[in-house]
């Protein structure tokens, strides 16, 4: 199997792109701007909504399901939040085609909706103008409902997983009695998902709040986790936002207290989506092709006979589904890559491309040795193991490997985070190193814009644990009370 990958080093972007396709995640589809997640990579997201959906309902959480469209006149009612999504909304004009006069499928005139329906770029007011209905008491509260569904947000410029026109996600809409409860619902579910990226994803995030310009739109306060991916660019990995009352009071959404004075409730919303995927493949990969962790790998282990003839296969066959059995009884998802269509060097390719963590080979001398031949993912190393240690082995390898893979971004990350105190300096870290830069910010959503305009970098957050240090602003000079962290990000 021939990689041909793009290096790193050449063209990023590029090698990015090959990979998700070469390892069988996504590809482009024959709708502009959509893509098609094929069956390896939708395993590995269907293995993080399992662990997501499993922390959600552990903080009590239940799932449920909203329209697809949204009523246009829903839009309008709050207005900030409109603003943030107008220019990405798909409208739904018309409910019937016909064929036209040369034969051809064309929109019927006839057809046209009395009121044009969104397809959701979020599902905030539909979500919403429901639970006018569902809350009328203190005694309804908190309300606290999650959705896994897809949205469409129409892009101009598309990366598969990271920006494209349709994806894939869930959104959290809860509903509280205090503004106190709200925030640190928000607070939660901020912090859910920095241990899902952490622990399971092995990435290490920065966790903060976005700065006026950054906000979601109609929100509050916006809380966020941020990464760095290999080539020193920020990744936003997730959200969660307080909504204050603006959707409650946009809604009529209002509950009697324990005095019986209606009040308006107190909101959040969060989420995270498929952009998870290319964050996975950004951070860890390397030039050989994917690197799993494998706490989300679909194939944590593979093992690949080597033989020659029928009754060599047979024999290390049976030895394979006894290991498999084994590592399976520890719930370690092993395939056993049986096929006669290929040789031995070209499986080894195959995996090591799609970044299964460990490979085991059996070959003749390994059945009369007693031994396995291991091969770890992140790097290639290889170890011969004792038939009576394997399981074992391969079990603390596994967890040997999430560390590691967190350790090492966890180090690239702290090597790129710079302290600068002039705009030069600025200016020189982000051409020449990348990564995130600590510097003093005057506040003002002016400064923001015009840096972005002046470099294309943005504040990523203003971290939770920042230090208040006085300073001045990185470039007017007006006093600042902390640094906050700049990038350019996807």
């Amino acid at each position: 199997m021939s990689k041909n990958l793009t290096k790193r080093a050449e063209d990023y972007s590029k090698w990015y792109n090959e990979l998700v396709v070469k390892a069988d995640l996504a590809e482009n589809s024959g709708v502009r701007g959509c893509m098609v997640i094929k069956p390896y990579g939708y395993a590995i997201w269907e293995k993080m909504q399992a662990e997501l959906d499993r922390m959600f309902k552990e903080t009590g959480h239940q799932n449920a399901y909203f329209p697809l469209f949204i009523p246009k006149s829903y839009f309008s009612k709050e207005a900030s939040h409109v603003d943030g999504f107008a220019k990405e909304c798909a409208v739904v004009t018309h409910y019937r085609l016909k064929t036209g006069e040369d034969g051809k499928i064309e929109v019927d005139p006839d057809a046209k909706l009395e009121e044009e329906l969104i397809v959701r770029p979020t599902s905030e007011t539909i979500i919403w103008d429901t639970y006018r209905g569902w809350i009328q008491s203190y005694r309804d509260l908190p309300l606290l409902i999650n959705q896994w569904a897809n949205v469409v947000r129409w892009e101009m410029r598309t990366r598969l997983f990271l920006r494209t026109a349709e994806f894939l996600w869930q959104e959290g809409h809860t509903a509280h009695a205090t503004q106190t409860e709200a925030i640190a619902e928000a607070e939660q579910m901020m912090n859910v998902y920095a241990d899902f990226a952490e622990n399971f994803m092995a990435i290490p995030v920065i966790k903060g709040v976005k700065s006026a310009n950054e906000r979601f739109a109609g929100a509050i306060e916006t809380y966020c986790i941020e990464a760095l991916m290999q080539d020193g660019k920020a990744l936003q990995a997730g959200t969660s936002h307080f909504l204050g009352q603006n959707f409650a009071k946009a809604f009529d959404v209002k509950f009697a207290n324990q005095e019986g004075k209606q009040e308006y409730v107190w909101a959040t919303s969060w989420g995270v989506s498929t952009r998870l995927m290319g964050a996975l493949v950004m951070t860890h990969s390397d030039d050989n092709g994917l690197v799993l962790p494998p706490n989300l790998a679909p194939i944590q282990v593979v093992i690949v006979p080597i033989y020659k003839g029928d009754e060599q296969l047979a024999a290390i066959s049976e030895e394979a589904k006894q290991l498999m059995a084994r590592l399976r009884k520890l719930g370690i998802s092993v395939k056993y890559d049986d096929r006669t269509t290929h040789k031995p060097g070209w499986k080894f390719n195959e995996y090591e491309l799609k970044g299964v963590p460990v490979r085991v080979a059996i070959g003749p001398n390994d059945l009369a040795n007693g031994t396995f031949e291991v091969a770890r993912r992140d790097n290639l190393t290889k170890e011969t193991v004792l038939s009576a240690d394997i399981v074992t082995y391969i079990s603390d390898l596994l967890e040997e490997m999430q560390k590691n893979l967190f350790v090492k971004a966890l180090n690239y990350r702290e090597e790129h985070i710079t302290e600068v105190n002039s705009f030069e300096e600025f200016k020189g870290v982000l051409d020449n190193k990348g990564g995130f830069i600590s510097a003093h910010w005057d506040g003002t959503p002016a400064t923001e814009e015009k840096i972005k305009e002046l470099t294309k970098a943005t504040i990523r957050c203003i971290p939770l644990d920042r230090k208040e240090e006085a300073g001045t602003c990185v470039f007017t000079g007006a006093p600042s009370a902390g640094r906050v962290l700049f990038a350019r990000a996807y």
